[in-house]
C-alpha cells in the first residue's frame, strides 16, 4: 500500500449563517475543497463521507448526506450514483469522516474520496433547542451513573455539580474537570485564561474565525461566569459552518498535474479511540489515540511542529498538552503559561484561534482543524504562519462517556518540505 494524501482542504467562514441552509454550506465546502485541489470538478471521487449531528432538528432525520450532496450530482460537480455514507460522532464527526475516507483510499477501494462536515447550531427561533440537543452526546441509557461520577468529582474538588438548562451540559462537565485539575495539580484560573486569551489573539489573525477580536488574560477572567472556573471567553460559541477534504492515493497523485502534487499533504497517521467510564486519575482516551498515532507515524511528540486540539473550553488545551505527551501530567497549566503554545513558542497550538475563537459547528470542527494544519504545512497561513512547520497534529474529541469523551481522533499530517 502506498501513502495517502490530502490534495484539497477547505473551511467556510464560521458564524451565524441564518441565510445559509445545510445544502448551501455543503456546496461551499465541496467547491472550496475542489478549488483548493486545483480540480475543475469532483467526478473522480469514488466515495463520500458526510458528517452531521443535528440536521434531524430540521426534520431531516435520515439520508442527510444524500440530500445535501445530491444537487452537486445534478450539476455535474460530483458523479451520479456517488456512494455516500453518513457519519456521526458528536464533535469528532469531521475527523471520523476523514478517517473513513483515508481508510478507503489506503485499502484501494477508491483512489479519491471526499469527507464533508456540515452543522448549523444557531436557531434564533428556538435558542434553547440546540443546547438541549447537544445533550444527546451524553449516554442517555446510563445517565445516573455519569451524573454520580460528576457529583463525586465535584465533591473531591471542593466544587459544585449544578447543571443548568441555560447552558450546554458539556460546559458543566468541563467546569468540574477543570476544578479537579486545579485541586489535584494546582492549575490556576489564570493559566486557563492565558490559553483563552492566546487563542483569541490567534483568532484575530484568522479571517474565517467566528470571533476575530483580541482579549487579554484579565478580560477573559472578567467575562461572564459559565461553570466552575470557566468564563464565557473560555468556552466555544454557538455557530454554523462546513468544511471538507479530498483524499487521494499516491498512485493517483502521480497522474495529477505537478502543481497538485506540489501542495499535497501526506497523512502520516489517523487513529481513533473510544471512551469508557474511567477513574479520575486515569489518562484519557486522547492519550490512547495519540500514542497510536505516534506509533503509526513513526514520530514522537518532540517531532510535532504545531497542533490543533479540541478546546471546547480552554481547560481542554491545558489538559490535552498532558495527554498528548507535550508536557508531563499536571504541567499543562505551566506549559501554557510559559508561552510554549503561542505563535513563536516551542509548540504553537490552535493557530486557527481554536474552538473558543474560530468557532465550533460540531460536525465541521474536525475538518476545519485539518484545513488549518494543511494551510500551515503549505506555508499558506499568512499572519499566523508557523515558521518551519513540517509535521502537524490534530486532536478532535466528541461526546461524553463518564469523565471523558466518547470518541477521540488524532491525525498527524506531513508537509512537502519533509517528504522522503
Amino acid at each position: 500500500m502506498g501513502d495517502v494524501f490530502i490534495i484539497g482542504s477547505f473551511s467556510t467562514d464560521f458564524g451565524r449563517w441564518i441565510s445559509k441552509d445545510h445544502r448551501a454550506l455543503a456546496r461551499e465546502a465541496v467547491h472550496g475543497a475542489l478549488g483548493d485541489a486545483g480540480l475543475g470538478d469532483g467526478l473522480a471521487v469514488g466515495q463520500a463521507y458526510f458528517g452531521n449531528c443535528l440536521l434531524h432538528v430540521s426534520g431531516q432525520t435520515m439520508i442527510r448526506g444524500q440530500v445535501c450532496l445530491s444537487p452537486l450530482m445534478d450539476e455535474g460537480v460530483l458523479p451520479e450514483r456517488l456512494p455516500i455514507a453518513n457519519v456521526e460522532g458528536a464533535c469528532a464527526t469531521g475527523s471520523m469522516a476523514l478517517h473513513l475516507a483515508w481508510k478507503d483510499v489506503l485499502s484501494g477501494q477508491t483512489d479519491i474520496a471526499l469527507a464533508v462536515g456540515v452543522e448549523k447550531l444557531y436557531d434564533p427561533s428556538a435558542p434553547g433547542q440546540m443546547l438541549k440537543e447537544i445533550g444527546g452526546g451524553f449516554d442517555r441509557f446510563d445517565q445516573e451513573r455519569w451524573l454520580n461520577e460528576y457529583r463525586d468529582l465535584a465533591e473531591r474538588s471542593g466544587a459544585v455539580w449544578a447543571p443548568s438548562p441555560d447552558r450546554s451540559i458539556a460546559m458543566d462537565t468541563y467546569g468540574v474537570q477543570a476544578s479537579y485539575h486545579m485541586h489535584r495539580y494546582g492549575t490556576t484560573r489564570e493559566q486557563i485564561a492565558i490559553a483563552a486569551a492566546k487563542n483569541h489573539v490567534h483568532g484575530s489573525l484568522n479571517p474565517k474565525a467566528q470571533y476575530r477580536f483580541r482579549m487579554t488574560t484579565d478580560e477573559v477572567l472578567a467575562d461572564r461566569p459559565v461553570s466552575g472556573p470557566l468564563t464565557r471567553a473560555m468556552c466555544a460559541p454557538i455557530g454554523d459552518g462546513a468544511a471538507a477534504a479530498i483524499v487521494c492515493s499516491e498512485e493517483r497523485l502521480r497522474k495529477l498535474p505537478p502543481q497538485v502534487a506540489a501542495r499535497a499533504i501526506r497523512i502520516r497517521a489517523s487513529a481513533i479511540s473510544g471512551g469508557k467510564h474511567r477513574a479520575p486519575d486515569e489518562p484519557s482516551l486522547s492519550r490512547v489515540a495519540g500514542d497510536r498515532a505516534y506509533d503509526m507515524a513513526g514520530v514522537g511528540p518532540e517531532d510535532i511542529d504545531l497542533a490543533e486540539v479540541h478546546d471546547a473550553t480552554s481547560f481542554c488545551e491545558v489538559y490535552q498538552m498532558e495527554m498528548l505527551r507535550f508536557c508531563a501530567e499536571g504541567e499543562g497549566g505551566r506549559f501554557v503559561e510559559s508561552g510554549a503554545t503561542a505563535l513563536g513558542g516551542r509548540l504553537p497550538v490552535n493557530t486557527s484561534g481554536g474552538l473558543v475563537s474560530k468557532g465550533h459547528p460540531i460536525a465541521a470542527t474536525g475538518l476545519s482543524m485539518v484545513s488549518e494544519i494543511v494551510g500551515q504545512l503549505r506555508r499558506e497561513a499568512g499572519a499566523r504562519q508557523v515558521e518551519g512547520a513540517n509535521i502537524g497534529l490534530i486532536e478532535n474529541g466528541g461526546g461524553v462517556i463518564g469523565l471523558e469523551e466518547a470518541v477521540c481522533a488524532v491525525t498527524i499530517l506531513e508537509g512537502s518540505a519533509s517528504k522522503n
